[in-house]
């Protein structure tokens, strides 16, 4: 039986240039051998990216490789080398349409290749392990040791070789058929205190799709914010609200032109436990697909 190794770039492949940048460079037959797992595995590379680069288009391309090579049935799972950036986003949005029982896992590094002690090849050692073992189903990313779920995962720190965690268990949804992403239009827009309101306009402007909002608190924003966001829910147009809070729920309990209940009455809906990057994914997808948003979120 085989693990199959697909990878997009990411610091674990990187090695710093001549300025002392660090940009991808490895293949992923490098990345398999430095490794040092005694599993059968495939490999294939289909970017070669910073993940802060990683658009909907390559998240499109990740879903439906991930479809096609799980036909074959000699697999055993996946694995998907990425940056760090944005590994949360992409592990949710193959988790929201991933119907295998076999597992998809993610993995990357915070060290370059070229690192004199790099946490990569463990790390990529041990998703190859979670692949060929585990079953149930879903996406996971292994990362310091540690096999994670994708819906609430969150980067928590900038350095830390156990970057990642999941603050609190969520329920998984169904998942959803795959829809292509690309071409939506779904902005992040952040809250602070005393914003009038002037960058909510301008996006509300712009026709979106949706919109994820970054608020304060359990789901608050400024008055300014809030009536361009109760525009945009009498246009239709979906809002989400996620809060900048790194650990706790999204929960509707204040009142006034910014408090999330007064939006939550419009049609606003809270992204839960999710973060703003998760749950932009799951709005996107929900989008894409057609089904209600609170479904996902």
């Amino acid at each position: 039986m085989t693990v199959y190794v697909v990878s997009t770039g990411g610091t674990i492949a990187s090695t710093a240039d001549v300025s002392g940048a660090l940009v991808p460079t490895l293949s992923a037959d490098e990345l398999v051998a430095r490794s040092e797992t005694t599993r059968d595995v495939q490999t294939r590379e289909i970017a070669s990216l910073d993940s802060s680069s990683m658009g909907l288009a390559d998240i499109d391309r990740l879903r439906a490789l991930t479809s096609a090579l799980l036909n074959d049935d000699t697999l055993t799972g996946l694995v998907i080398t990425h940056g760090t950036d944005s590994l949360a986003e992409t592990a949710l949005a193959l988790e929201l349409v991933h119907r295998d029982e076999r597992p998809v896992v993610l993995t990357g590094a915070m060290r370059s290749a070229d690192h004199p002690h790099p946490d990569g090849p463990a790390n990529l050692r041990g998703a190859i392990e979670v692949a060929a073992t585990q079953r149930g189903g879903g996406a996971f990313v292994h990362f310091g040791g540690a096999t994670l779920p994708a819906r609430g995962l969150r980067k928590r720190h900038t350095t830390d070789l156990d970057a990642f965690d999941v603050p609190v268990s969520l329920r998984r949804p169904m998942p959803v058929p795959a829809a292509p992403l690309d071409g939506l239009f779904v902005p992040i827009l952040r809250a602070w205190p005393g914003d009038d309101g002037t960058v909510a306009h301008l996006v509300a402007s712009k026709s979106p799709d949706g919109v994820i909002v970054e608020a304060l608190g359990a789901g608050n924003v400024s008055d300014g914010t809030g009536e361009a966001l109760r525009d945009m829910l009498r246009r239709g147009i979906p809002v989400v609200i996620a809060t900048s809070a790194p650990y706790g729920a999204v929960t509707f309990a204040y009142g006034g032109a910014g408090g999330g209940s007064t939006l939550g009455d419009l049609g606003a809906l809270p992204a839960g436990h999710l973060s703003p990057g998760q749950a932009r994914i799951a709005l996107l997808t929900a989008l894409a697909t057609g089904v209600n948003p609170s479904s996902l979120l």
